[in-house]
């Protein structure tokens, strides 16, 4: 069984990796609280003999002089009283929970979008909207009780990095005032699960058959791509327009056939280039007529 949560833990295990995790980090260290050890993953070398490189959370930890491990195990010797896991990317086993009892902020309204990339699959499953769920960690996938949601509309022109940090910032109050005033008993959670299984490369190519309104939620979600006379073309901004005549993924000026409506691009990215504004590609690259984006 996982170990008991304290209704007002002082002394705590940080986990986490990336930008939004790390200012949560400090915003536990700035309300005062004591983070006795931080994990997050170990450095990584962004090529062969290239320089390793820390996570965001790892560099604002040595920055607020906090010590660092990536041995999750390292927690149960740590003399704290809580963890605190946010967007840590990696499974916490079930002897650690046994010995130390850990809470998670969790990027959606929970039981919806359970897993690994529940921001994306908000976007992509087009709702209305999201939140952060304040939650206790248990072996099972993002199942456990629930001590405290926030719920946000969420805007149909968002994107998964803007909202990912409006969460965090979000879920950082909501985190230090339920700690603050005490955690209390958690509730079950309620409702239908679905999964936000994590979002693979595969997953980001543009199907231009689908109607312009997803093919837009895919473009925010970043990193949305398509090919170009064989090549790829990463489709960086754009917005869903009036429908153009012509087969799925066909251009005219800047507007792309869709299977339903039409899809303005706004700024692309060649293979192995930088980002441009789509009409700047668009006069490079001469499009003939009817020929088409995904072909």
């Amino acid at each position: 069984m996982p170990a008991v949560v304290p209704a007002t833990p002082r002394r705590l295990a940080f986990l986490g990796t990336p930008a939004v995790a790390a200012g949560t980090l400090r915003a536990l260290v700035d309300a005062g609280f004591e983070v006795a050890l931080v994990v997050t993953r170990a450095d990584k070398r962004r090529s062969r003999g290239g320089t390793a490189e820390a996570s965001p959370v790892k560099a604002t930890a040595i920055d607020l002089g906090l010590p660092v491990t990536s041995r999750v195990d390292d927690v149960i010797g740590a003399g704290v009283d809580l963890g605190v896991v946010v967007a840590f990317g990696q499974l916490v086993k079930p002897h650690v929970l046994d010995a130390v009892p850990m809470v998670n902020l969790h990027f959606s309204l929970l039981p919806r979008w359970r897993g690994a990339a529940p921001v994306e699959r908000a976007i992509l499953g087009g709702d209305t909207e999201t939140g952060v769920c304040l939650m206790q960690l248990e072996e099972g996938l993002d199942t456990g009780p629930v001590f405290a949601c926030e719920r946000i509309a969420l805007d149909d022109r968002v994107t998964a990095d803007e909202l990912r940090s409006e969460l965090g910032e979000i879920g950082s109050r909501l985190l230090v005032d339920q700690l603050t005033r005490g955690l209390g008993a958690p509730t079950p959670q309620a409702g239908e699960p679905t999964y936000a299984a994590k979002i693979d490369p595969a997953d980001l190519e543009i199907d231009w058959a689908r109607p312009a309104v997803e093919v837009d939620r895919l473009v925010r979600i970043g990193r949305a791509w398509t090919t170009f006379r064989g090549t790829r073309l990463l489709v960086v901004r754009g917005a869903p327009g009036a429908a153009v005549p012509g087969e799925p993924g066909e251009l005219h000026g800047e507007i792309v056939a869709t299977g339903e409506g039409g899809y303005v691009l706004e700024a692309v990215q060649p293979q192995g280039r930088t980002a441009v504004d789509a009409r700047a590609w668009r006069n490079g690259a001469r499009p003939a007529a009817g020929e088409r984006l995904g072909s």
